[in-house]
C-alpha cells in the first residue's frame, strides 16, 4: 500500500532523516520517501503489518503533524 502525507511543520533539511527514521521504528514499512521541498511524505507499507494511524503517530512522536492526502495524491 503507498500513502502520501503533508509535512508542514518541516522547518530544514535535517527533518527528513528525522521522518525516515519511521521506517526503523515501524514494521511493516517498506520504503518511505521525504522530500523537504515539496513538504511531503511517501510511504509504502504493508497494512496487514502497520496502519495509517500508526504513521501518523510516530510522525508525531517525533514532532510532525502529518495529513494524509486523498487517494492518488
Amino acid at each position: 500500500m503507498k500513502q502520501v502525507f503533508d509535512v508542514p511543520d518541516m522547518h530544514c533539511p535535517a527533518c527528513v532523516m528525522h521522518l525516515e527514521g519511521i521506517e526503523d521504528a515501524l514494521p511493516g514499512i517498506q520504503r518511505i520517501r521525504v522530500s523537504y521541498r515539496r513538504q511531503r511524505l511517501e510511504v509504502e507499507y504493508d497494512a496487514a503489518q502497520v496502519s495509517e494511524a500508526q504513521i501518523v503517530s510516530a510522525a508525531a512522536a517525533l514532532g510532525y503533524g502529518i495529513q494524509a492526502q486523498p487517494s492518488g495524491g
